[in-house]
């Protein structure tokens, strides 16, 4: 696993090597930050289930104003911290460790919007739904942010987001992994 683009460009992570972290593949982070590239410049990113930091790391690699990557496992957020010191890109991270629950509505009461939130939950966990309508009902999203979801539930997500105040307005699949990109309806 490596850095794809930007100032960290080539730099090798780790990651934690059990069944519940599962780190985006390559072709599928080189094809997402492809299809939102004009959106990341001095933008403010949340990766909310965020592993080994790959993704939000990949954002501050490539100029993104600020990102929060937050896991609940401890052991994850050592592989962030160390991932972030290697690639030199700590003072635009802020690593939490804590419940996405938690963090929410810490973030609630706070005056940040998110521009890009990305969420990849454990795909046997039926939790997407629940992050982005927490996301919403907290208004934590920017005007004109996006909501990215990865999942092998493509069918279960679409069917849950249906309900909500969303818009898919693309999806994209890479075998097992789906991305669904959302935009907050009016």
């Amino acid at each position: 696993m490596r850095v794809i683009s930007g100032t960290a460009r080539g730099t090798k992570l780790t990651s934690i090597d059990d069944e519940a972290t599962r780190p985006t593949l390559d072709r599928v982070k080189e094809s997402l930050f492809n299809i939102i590239n004009s959106r990341i410049q001095d933008s403010v990113v949340l990766d909310l289930f965020a592993g080994s930091g790959a993704i939000g790391i990949e954002f501050l690699s490539r100029g993104c104003k600020k990102a929060y990557l937050c896991d609940k496992s401890r052991d994850a957020i050592k592989f962030v911290k160390d991932n972030v010191n290697k690639t030199k890109l700590n003072d635009r991270a802020i690593i939490v460790n804590k419940d996405y629950n938690d963090l929410l509505k810490d973030l609630k009461s706070s005056e940040v919007k998110f521009d890009i939130i990305f969420l990849d939950p454990p795909y046997e966990l039926d939790i997407a739904k629940d992050a982005v309508y927490k996301i919403l009902e907290y208004k934590l999203l920017a005007e004109d942010g996006i909501i990215i979801i990865e999942t092998d539930q493509k069918e279960r997500e679409i069917k849950n987001l249906r309900e909500m105040r969303v818009e898919i307005y693309d999806t994209r699949k890479y075998g097992r992994a789906n991305l669904i990109f959302l935009a907050e309806r009016g």
